[in-house]
């Protein structure tokens, strides 16, 4: 079956298209940046098509020869416009999906209660779902609410908060009833929905086993990572955005993911039928109960096999255009910083310690720095430093490292950083490895375009910092790639 998949980037996207191709379909992926698929495993797999959602023409050629669509884009940014425009996405997949002759349209919605009013996003979801269902296209439209597995936004942040707080006080929602899923459910009831009959054209509630209050998940969680469970005190005075503040500052999760979430953790999140077990049948080994879905998510984690992650979705209101090259700087304000340091290293050493820079090895200079423009960062509402890396020691185009995002890879030579965390203006990081004789030069550029008076002053008032953090972060670095050559020289003469 020829399939296209939208969001393949996303966190479920990024597992059902290399479950897809497993399965023996013909897969097709539309994204803005094909970059970032290039490290991917599947990436050979898969065609690619570059074009935006909102791109008409990018949209008709994806949908060229296709027999099912996967509908699997949806915004957590915090930007008012953002229903308008998922509603014209929608729109426009659902007028081509038409025009092409696609016989599925599968879409993966939100779990909300059938009457009442809706957060902005459960709302949005909703009409997304019936747009694509009026289309003309034959359309199954899954309902699902809080998704458990490693690296998802629903178990970060269910994580964190019972890592971090020993007790919890806690909003009202606390006491609200949820129907959580495992990753693993999810992909089977959408790979199966291709198959689904044409005559079904309907939404269905999927959920897993189990109904807790978020108060129960969040000390489900606690057993099985080993942890005392937590006193919750529900608050009344904690309204959504207050709560979302509160989350922002104790989980790694920014607060224009955590105010949606917790919006629409204002009611009860129950599946309301069944139906969907006389269409596609349930696994064969059962639906996975709550609490073996948060074990095999701390497995994963702790293996270091997390397939996709919150952590690479797109920060909304983060710039999202590359680096201009150098020659069309010309006209424009921008500001840099340049560093150089030869290292009695080979380029391979140097290049290890610059690929595995961020998340738990940190930024090789002055670490208090680094923390407090993380909480900085979080205060405002960014993604702040406890984002962290999906992998240790690898990166791929467009990965998250702390309040970075991988834009240009080129191993072992050069690695650009765009910054996502709040500045007034665009920066970049780039850092390189070049041979120099018997060792190796490290060459680091930091980038920033201002936006106004504000992103000037900014810039003027770092100046300080940077002959600390900039100087010292090349210095340690190419003393690192040092130190590495040595311990392995150590240990080759050990033997």
């Amino acid at each position: 079956m020829r399939v296209l998949v939208t969001g393949a980037t996303g966190y479920i996207g990024g597992r059902l298209v290399p479950r897809l191709v497993e399965a023996g379909h013909e897969v097709r992926v539309i994204v803005r940046r094909p970059e970032r698929l290039r490290d991917v495993p599947w990436a050979g797999d898969v065609e690619v098509v570059a074009g935006d959602l909102m791109d008409a023409a990018a949209v008709d050629r994806a949908m060229r020869d296709v027999e099912v669509v996967y509908y699997l884009v949806h915004s957590m940014g915090g930007r008012g416009d953002f229903e308008d425009l998922e509603l014209s996405i929608a729109r426009n997949v659902a007028e081509h999906a038409a025009g092409n002759g696609v016989r599925r349209i599968v879409y993966l919605g939100g779990l909300h209660p059938a009457a009442g009013r809706l957060s902005r996003h459960l709302r949005s979801r909703v009409r997304v779902g019936e747009i694509l269902l009026a289309s003309g296209v034959p359309t199954i439209v899954l309902q699902a609410g809080v998704v458990i597995g490693s690296g998802s936004t629903s178990f970060e942040m269910i994580r964190h908060l019972t890592e971090v707080l020993p007790y919890m006080p806690a909003p009202r929602w606390v006491r609200n009833f949820i129907q959580p899923i495992a990753v693993r459910d999810v992909l089977h009831y959408l790979i199966r929905a291709a198959a689904v009959p044409p005559e079904v054209n309907r939404a269905f509630d999927i959920g897993g086993p189990d109904v807790f209050r978020y108060g129960q998940l969040m000390n489900g969680y606690a057993v099985e990572a080993g942890l005392r469970q937590r006193p919750i005190a529900a608050l009344p005075v904690l309204t959504p955005w207050l709560a979302g503040q509160w989350v922002n500052l104790v989980t790694p999760i920014p607060r224009r993911i955590a105010v949606p979430i917790i919006e629409s953790l204002q009611f009860d999140c129950v599946m309301r039928e069944h139906d969907i077990d006389d269409v596609i049948p349930p696994p064969a080994e059962g639906l996975t109960p709550y609490r073996r879905a948060v074990r095999l998510a701390l497995e994963r984690e702790q293996s270091g096999e997390v397939e996709t992650s919150w952590r690479n979705a797109e920060v909304a209101g983060a710039p999202s255009d590359p680096l201009p090259s150098d020659p069309d700087w010309a006209g424009h304000t921008v500001y840099t910083d340049h560093r150089e340091r030869g290292a009695a290293a080979p380029v391979e050493a140097l290049w290890a310690v610059i690929e595995g820079v961020g998340g738990e090895n940190g930024w090789y200079s002055f670490p208090l720095a680094w923390a407090v423009r993380g909480w900085i960062d979080k205060l405002f509402g960014g993604v702040g430093l406890r984002r962290g890396r999906r992998d240790p020691d690898t990166l791929h185009p467009g990965d998250a490292v702390d309040f970075w995002r991988v834009e240009h890879i080129e191993r072992p030579r050069f690695l650009r950083l765009r910054a996502e965390m709040r500045v007034p203006g665009r920066a970049w990081l780039e850092m390189s490895a070049e041979p120099d004789g018997a060792g190796s030069r490290y060459r680091q550029r930091a980038v920033f375009f201002p936006k106004g008076l504000a992103g000037r002053l900014y810039w003027w008032a770092v100046v300080p910092f940077h002959g600390i953090v900039f100087a010292g972060m090349a210095n340690r670095i190419t003393a690192e790639a040092e130190a590495s050559v040595s311990r392995e020289s150590d240990v080759a003469g050990k033997k």
